[in-house]
């Protein structure tokens, strides 16, 4: 079956996410400057932990702190190893092997995973470098098992949609980047995502009927702004969700569901996000 293996790491989240504060073990932040880095999907989870950098930045003007953690799942990435070896100071890095180029220059290397992904549409390894980000700020993260496995029984309802839209601010803005990721990469969707505040000032002219939108929630002044998203879109006609939020590990995976359903509606393959098209997997050869 098609999406096979993404559909299986989905699966397995809540037993995988179970092992995390233990892989973690005692480690902690405690009062340092931390940074956080990483590419693509890693560099969303980096998002999650605080002041993060997309790897290339923190190459081109390497920041100043205490400690860099690098988010890479195989610990090879090789701009998050540029952006490590550019850093002057102690790099940990958050990974699903404890070998690697990255690794071997690491001070600290936390392996948040029980094995290497098989996917190339990353979600377990995701959750797990992110709920390790959390349970290394000291936060208890062992509640989050139960969560997303609760969530798995409860995704989102697909359709044939040409655009997809997520809006997020706040701890809810690497989620929304995320959850776009997963649909262009997974489903091959024309999906963006927007932050809550710039949506209001322009973008959603871009926006019409022909776009589902799902608007991430949040709390406080960020929910408030939501709110006045989803009217908005609601004044134009956007099909719009206003999607309750808890935490980023909860949040992002009924947005994997949704892009392996909307793989299969479309009949490709999410576990090789393209690379299994020559044209693709040139193009990605062309510059790794």
């Amino acid at each position: 079956m098609a999406g096979e293996l993404t559909r299986a790491a989905i699966q397995a989240q809540p037993e995988w996410l179970r092992g995390v504060p233990d892989r973690v073990g005692d480690r902690r932040f405690g009062e340092r400057r931390v940074v956080f880095t990483g590419c693509g999907t890693s560099f969303h989870a980096a998002q999650t932990g605080g002041e993060a950098y997309q790897a290339l930045e923190a190459v081109l003007s390497p920041p100043q702190a205490d400690l860099m953690v690098a988010v890479s799942h195989e610990g090879e990435t090789k701009l998050t190893l540029e952006a490590a070896q550019a850093f002057d100071g102690p790099v940990w890095l958050i990974t699903g092997t404890e070998k690697g180029p990255i690794a071997e220059l690491a001070e600290e290397v936390i392996v948040v995973t029980p094995e290497i992904e098989e996917s190339y549409c990353h979600t377990a390894s995701y959750t797990c470098a992110v709920a390790a980000l959390a349970a290394l700020r000291g936060e208890d993260v062992r509640w989050l098992r139960q969560a997303v496995d609760n969530v798995i029984s409860d995704p989102f309802e697909g359709g044939d949609w040409d655009r997809v839209a997520v809006v997020g601010a706040g701890r809810d803005w690497p989620t929304a980047q995320e959850a776009v990721l997963k649909l262009r990469e997974g489903a091959y969707v024309a999906a963006e995502a927007h932050e809550t505040e710039q949506i209001l000032h322009g973008h959603f002219a871009a926006i019409d009927e022909q776009v589902r939108v799902f608007v991430l929630e949040g709390e406080g002044r960020a929910a408030e702004r939501a709110a006045d998203v989803v009217k908005a879109l609601g004044e134009i006609g956007s099909e719009t969700t206003l999607v309750p939020t808890t935490h980023p590990v909860v949040d992002i995976v009924r947005f994997q569901l949704l892009a392996v359903e909307l793989a299969e509606r479309r009949g490709v393959n999410p576990d090789k996000i393209r690379w299994d098209d020559p044209r693709w997997d040139a193009a990605r050869q062309s510059y790794s």
